[in-house]
């Protein structure tokens, strides 16, 4: 239920600018100048490839990032932001601050330190786990 509320949360405080909360770790990833390839942006944003695909599709639509031919792999592009999708990014960080504020209210400096680290420890327990499934 958290993280169906944080998305529809996200997604109305990203709405306003053009941006959906699934396009939020490419902005994240590629945030200074940084280009990568769709499966280096799939597997650090922790997502599949379709969906990957699906997201920059929508983003390139949306004029928000550019593909370069990759000169060491001539099957694959590097994915870059476009000029209009840096000038959004102060914008979508206030956003994104407002709603972590909404978010957090009544929570002291304390608990929320420690919900980051619990988040953080549930998120290497995941990935753990998700590991020794591809293992087996």
């Amino acid at each position: 239920m958290a993280s169906r509320g944080l998305m529809r949360l996200a997604e109305r405080r990203l709405k306003p600018f053009g941006v959906g909360a699934g396009q939020i770790p490419v902005f994240y990833l590629l945030r200074n100048g940084e280009t990568m390839s769709q499966r280096d942006l799939a597997r650090l944003a922790r997502v599949e490839q379709p969906s990957m695909a699906q997201t920059l599709a929508r983003m390139e639509r949306d004029g928000l990032i550019r593909r370069v031919p990759d000169p060491e792999d001539g099957r694959s592009s590097l994915i870059s932001l476009t000029k209009k999708a840096v000038a959004k990014m102060p914008a979508l960080r206030e956003a994104l601050h407002a709603g972590r504020a909404e978010l957090l209210e009544g929570f002291s400096d304390a608990e929320v330190a420690m919900l980051c680290d619990l988040l953080l420890r549930l998120n290497r327990n995941l990935d753990r786990g998700v590991l020794r499934e591809i293992a087996e």
